[in-house]
């Protein structure tokens, strides 16, 4: 046993925002217990770094399947992005300190004095690893009650097209990860007066060409084909191929 509770439970306030009451509180404050406590503090033999490994697994699960459901004709690009972008450390961290996960974590004084309890990383592991508690404490169900009560609500319009802001970062990133290298632009066209010149340049992605943007600079001009190019890699693909914007049979 980690610790003793008696009759209060310091962290009734927590649970209520979690959206679960663990049974064996113990292993929530395994959960909350950061590895710098863990050497400063005699008896103590256990942190959080095992349920944060689980936690993230169980979490990666959670989410894909509720992707799976709410996004019927989704290709796996798509899919794979959005579930990127809310369980990355990033958005972790935030919602982390949206619940006040900080207040609750047992840090060592190094840690504390150096601003750990505020840290995005410490929190978004910490919170991984109240997902892996809440997993042996009561199963898929209790961590999906977490999840559904504090991750599933970051799902929104907006965050599903914040890329729009930088198309060009996020063209590079999705042919990355599809194809080990980014986009190339190549330029179609250039006219008009020095004052008034428009431009006209291609995107192009692993060979095949998968946008197209005009406008009155270069730097313009390849945002709007990277605007497209995400745009038609994102689309729901064709019954029979492949989500990988391969076009190749499944």
């Amino acid at each position: 046993m980690l610790l003793g509770f008696g009759r209060k439970n310091p962290y009734r306030e927590l649970e209520a925002k979690l959206g679960y009451k663990f049974k064996n509180r113990d292993l929530l404050v395994m959960a909350l217990t950061h590895r710098s406590y863990r050497f400063e503090t005699r008896d103590i033999r256990e942190d959080n770094q095992r349920l944060e490994f689980l936690g993230d697994a169980v979490l990666g699960f959670v989410v894909a399947a509720h992707l799976y459901d709410a996004h019927a004709d989704g290709r796996e690009g798509m899919l794979t992005d959005l579930r990127s972008s809310v369980t990355s450390g990033k958005a972790l961290g935030h919602i982390a300190r949206g619940i006040e996960l900080g207040a609750f974590v047992r840090l060592g004084k190094g840690e504390e004095h150096a601003g750990g309890r505020y840290r995005a990383s410490l929190l978004s592991d910490c919170l991984e690893a109240v997902i892996g508690a809440a997993y042996l404490d009561g199963g898929v169900r209790a961590a999906e009650r977490i999840i559904e009560k504090v991750v599933i609500p970051q799902f929104s319009p907006k965050r599903e097209t914040d890329w729009s802001e930088n198309p060009k970062g996020k063209l590079q990133e999705m042919a990355q990860r599809l194809h080990g290298r980014g986009p190339e632009y190549r330029r179609i066209s250039e006219s008009g007066p020095s004052h008034s010149k428009t431009f006209v340049v291609e995107a192009v992605v692993n060979g095949q060409v998968m946008g197209r943007g005009v406008g009155p600079t270069r730097r313009d001009a390849e945002a709007e084909a990277a605007r497209h190019a995400v745009t038609e890699l994102l689309a729901p693909s064709p019954a029979g191929t492949r989500d990988d914007g391969s076009g190749s049979p499944g």
